[in-house]
């Protein structure tokens, strides 16, 4: 059987991805592992889980800092999933996330779009 196990996503910088998705969104940090070339090897995913994980791999050159923040070309292309929309929400807001919309309830559940620190959307998403 196959699963996604890692999604990239180009960052700016290790050390502030890093406290965004620990300190906002309250990721775990799996990995944090230097490669010896200035690069790191850094994983993180929505605490308590064991689904796919973030790898935060800092841009390199012009053409990857260029992406940085419109990896989906403004679309929202990440989904985290919360069994608790309101108190998610409450915390995100309060950990300076920034929500683009005020939350909606759907047929299909509860959601929100907002964007990480460099402008990457996501849905904050509590199914029906």
């Amino acid at each position: 059987m196959s699963h996604i196990a890692l999604i990239t996503l180009v960052v700016r910088d290790y050390d502030e991805a890093i406290a965004f998705y620990t300190d906002a969104l309250g990721f775990d940090l799996v990995e944090d592992t230097d490669r010896g070339d200035g690069s790191r090897w850094v994983v993180v995913r929505p605490r308590g889980t064991g689904t796919a994980s973030l790898l935060l791999a800092r841009a390199k050159n012009e053409a990857e800092r260029a992406s940085v923040g419109a990896q989906t070309g403004g679309r929202v292309g990440f989904f985290l999933y919360t069994e608790d929309f309101a108190a998610d929400h409450a915390r995100m807001t309060a950990a300076g996330v920034q929500f683009l919309e005020e939350p909606r309830h759907e047929v299909y559940g509860s959601v929100a779009v907002f964007q990480d620190l460099y402008g990457n959307r996501w849905d904050l998403l509590q199914p029906a």
